[in-house]
């Protein structure tokens, strides 16, 4: 294989099992790292992975390493995979036609996604939408609102499933049955931060849970900022809503950039914290964005369905009526929803538009009606 050769799809599905094998060979192997896997496969075939010392170390791979690379059997990992398919987790390969084309553009991009929920959204058209945990509601609002008229254009909302600008673009891709992949830190099995169980398991029913960590892996550091770049290289281009001058969401950005990909942020006051991030990228060259239209025309993308419009009416006459099912001490999402039997995809939409009035506080054990009656 060439250096600039793209790795082929696979031929068949046997043939896809065992690339997938020979790829989880890899992950599996210490002491080799991402982009030494990948410069090891621009000089062999993906097949001839689990081939003896001397071919390995000829291809270009440190001898111990070759060893412990040549010592691997892909029965087990055959098995493993098996087993990670009858959880309900997809695995989809850099040999799988289901891999993002966007995403191999990446010097090192992940050698296994592993899915949970709708795979098809891989080839969908994303925007990815990030900023800070510790949002204002202003820009929990706004992330809500753009996410929700770029899912009503046709495009699918990426983001990380974060506290604050990530959760509320999820909810608001959702809000209208749009599209939304979750791109994760942890083990697709596994759901960071525990705060976002209900969210975690609507995105999984309705849209993609995305990680290229092996299942079971925990949350570190070190994983969110490779989490970082899946994003940013999942998508046309990222738009970032609010952030710090130091923060996950500008790793976002600037990786964006790196793969010529359009960036976008939306400006605040001069005195917000999280506006400065923003502000930050407009003057590295970001594209500074008001509205969805603006969005739009950045990617050069044209509307499919109509953009979201709100019918406060209705919904006002709604959140009236959940509003008695909340206390004034912590209650939880799955308490208000058996009270109130409002269905969870609505109950979301309608305890953000509480929060973001003020009616209502999101605290670790649920949320906290505020104010008089």
């Amino acid at each position: 294989m060439t250096q600039n050769e793209p790795i082929p799809s696979a031929s068949s599905e046997a043939d896809l099992f065992l690339a997938d094998a020979s790829l989880l060979a890899l992950m599996r192997t210490p002491g080799l790292g991402l982009r030494s896997a990948h410069t090891l496969l621009q000089h062999i075939s993906i097949h001839d992975l689990v081939a003896d010392t001397e071919v390995l170390t000829q291809a270009g791979l440190r001898r111990d390493i070759a060893a412990r690379l040549a010592a691997i059997k892909l029965e087990p990992l055959q098995q493993e995979l098996s087993e990670y398919r009858h959880q309900g987790i997809d695995v989809i390969s850099l040999a799988h036609p289901l891999y993002p084309p966007l995403l191999k553009e990446l010097p090192d991009p992940p050698l296994l996604l592993f899915c949970v929920g709708n795979s098809d959204l891989l080839m969908q058209p994303q925007v990815a939408i990030v900023g800070s945990r510790g949002a204002s509601i202003s820009g929990k609002h706004h992330a809500f609102e753009f996410a929700a008229q770029l899912s009503d254009a046709g495009l699918a909302v990426t983001s990380g499933m974060a506290m604050g600008i990530d959760a509320s673009a999820h909810l608001g891709a959702l809000h209208n049955g749009g599209a939304t992949l979750a791109v994760l830190g942890t083990g697709v099995d596994l759901c960071y931060p525990r705060r976002n169980k209900t969210l975690r398991e609507q995105i999984a029913q309705h849209g993609l849970l995305v990680s290229e960590f092996l299942p079971g892996t925990q949350p570190r550091a070190q994983h969110f900022p490779r989490r970082n770049r899946v994003i940013a290289g999942l998508s046309l281009g990222t738009l970032v809503v609010e952030a710090e001058q130091k923060s996950g969401s500008l790793i976002t950005a600037e990786l964006a950039m790196d793969y010529n990909r359009e960036v976008m942020a939306m400006p605040g006051a001069v005195n917000n914290p999280y506006s400065r991030g923003c502000h930050a990228l407009i003057k590295l060259g970001a594209a500074l964005v008001e509205n969805a239209e603006d969005v739009l025309a950045e990617l050069g993308c044209y509307q499919q369905k109509g953009l979201y419009i709100n019918n406060k009416g209705v919904e006002k006459e709604d959140e009236n009526t959940l509003l008695r099912h909340i206390g004034f001490e912590p209650t939880s999402i799955d308490a208000i929803a058996l009270s109130s039997q409002i269905p969870i995809a609505q109950l979301l939409t309608l305890l953000i538009d509480l929060e973001l009035e003020g009616s209502i506080i999101s605290t670790s054990g649920g949320y906290t009606r505020v104010g008089g009656e």
